[in-house]
């Protein structure tokens, strides 16, 4: 397939040999004007595949906003703004960033392309009112899932309420949670559905390796494993910020060199770190998956997990940082016996080697087998349990019919509360629905 001048320029400029699923779809729909929804994860080159068809349509002659880019984050807003303006600089356009503490003033020439968080935009377009936003043919909602989480999808709501009615949207995510349903089906018209499998981020070249934590918390098993590989990067993954911050405090101590990005640092904090990172001037890199949700990151041979997030999915995203363009990787998981269920979730799709540093030196151990926890019993049991082995002094006529009923009794009871139970989440789920659409349509 040959493509525009554009796209071969743009490929020249970051060194594509090829473009990826994601890209060459959207670059060859039919109808370049038709919605899209992008459902692919970080490393997928979704970033280009919106850059790429939003710069074929750009006219660098008109002097008004032509296309519209929002994410959640300013760090995410300043990553995809730096990574556009290498493009635009050289492809004669102008490119402008818009977020919380960016710079009000705007000159006579107007950016073809924004790129900003929700709330910032919605202020100086609507609010402020020095930046017309409703002259853009189209727009990319980046992050999707995040930006309904942080709370910011009513903002893009009221943006696109004074839009022209016509825009294309472009749409991309992780996942699609229900609540984010209402929204596209509000504004996406016959949408092009674009879904990257996510088995693919378990590739082949990737190494994984289960290391049992045992009595030690992850920051000690961190200085055991550490010193035992030899990364060029090295991602370290927490599941919340409190165990972002303990894992850099220790490791810092020890006089790792690192860079930190979660969701406990400082806004101004977050920007130098992906300075930082960007600049390639860290081996070591400590996050939480939202923080880093987003961020590309070049040269990953290393993906350490301690312990496995409760979305799973999660665990995919990670795997897929290391082992890009057919380099090798390898992605090790601390886990502890809380983590069984995950782990034999998990190996359905990916082969673990199950491992251990001793004394400096990477060992085999036995494959991983779950320790069998006793079987809890609940209240319902107890009650059951005491019904039958109830001491009899006497066995009277009809024992045994009676002890039957007395359990028949206990199991309706048992039903009961359980309708009960889910007639009342169904009706928070209800309550929660008609917000979202309270929302949509105000």
């Amino acid at each position: 397939m040959t493509y525009s001048t554009i796209v071969q320029r743009i490929m020249e400029i970051e060194h594509f040999k090829e473009l990826t699923p994601i890209q060459s779809e959207i670059l060859n729909m039919s109808n370049k004007t038709r919605d899209v929804i992008g459902i692919s994860s970080t490393g997928s080159g979704k970033t280009h595949a919106f850059f790429m068809p939003i710069m074929e349509q750009i006219d660098p002659n008109k002097n008004e906003v032509q296309a519209v880019i929002s994410t959640p984050t300013r760090e995410l807003a300043y990553q995809l703004y730096e990574r556009c303006k290498k493009l635009t600089d050289v492809l004669g356009m102008r490119v402008k960033l818009v977020t919380g503490g960016s710079e009000k003033k705007t000159s006579t020439l107007l950016p073809h392309i924004v790129i900003g968080t929700p709330g910032r935009m919605k202020d100086v377009f609507l609010q402020d009112k020095i930046l017309r936003l409703d002259t853009a043919k189209v727009m990319v909602i980046d992050e999707a899932d995040m930006t309904l989480e942080f709370g910011f999808l009513e903002d893009i709501d009221t943006i696109l309420s004074h839009m022209n009615k016509k825009i294309q949207l472009m749409v991309f995510s992780a996942t699609v949670p229900e609540a984010l349903k209402p929204f596209l089906k509000k504004y996406l018209h016959d949408p092009y559905m674009i879904q990257i499998d996510e088995k693919e981020n378990f590739q082949a070249n990737v190494k994984h390796i289960l290391v049992p934590c045992k009595h030690k918390t992850y920051s000690e098993k961190l200085l055991d494993i550490l010193p035992a590989i030899q990364p060029y990067v090295c991602l370290i993954f927490a599941n919340t910020n409190e165990e972002a911050e303990e894992l850099a405090k220790v490791l810092r101590a020890h006089d790792y060199d690192l860079v930190e990005i979660h969701g406990s640092m400082e806004s101004r904090e977050r920007l130098k770190s992906i300075r930082l990172i960007n600049a390639q001037k860290k081996s070591y890199i400590v996050a939480t998956d939202i923080a880093a949700r987003g961020i590309d990151l070049d040269g990953v041979t290393h993906v350490i997990s301690c312990g496995f997030p409760k979305d799973l999915k999660y665990y995919i995203h990670r795997a897929g940082r290391t082992g890009r363009a057919n380099r090798d990787g390898i992605c090790i998981a601390l886990y502890q016996d809380k983590d069984a269920k995950a782990i034999q979730t998990l190996s359905k799709e990916v082969k673990f080697h199950h491992e251990d540093v001793k004394k400096g030196q990477w060992v085999e151990l036995k494959p991983y087998f779950p320790k069998k926890k006793p079987h809890q019993k609940d209240e319902f049991d107890e009650e059951i349990e005491r019904i039958v082995h109830r001491k009899k002094q006497k066995v009277k006529p009809g024992y045994k019919k009676k002890q039957k009923q007395e359990i028949d009794r206990l199991k309706r009871k048992r039903k009961r509360q359980m309708i009960q139970k889910d007639i009342q989440r169904q009706k928070k789920e209800r309550a929660k629905q008609k917000q979202r659409e309270k929302a949509n349509r105000s």
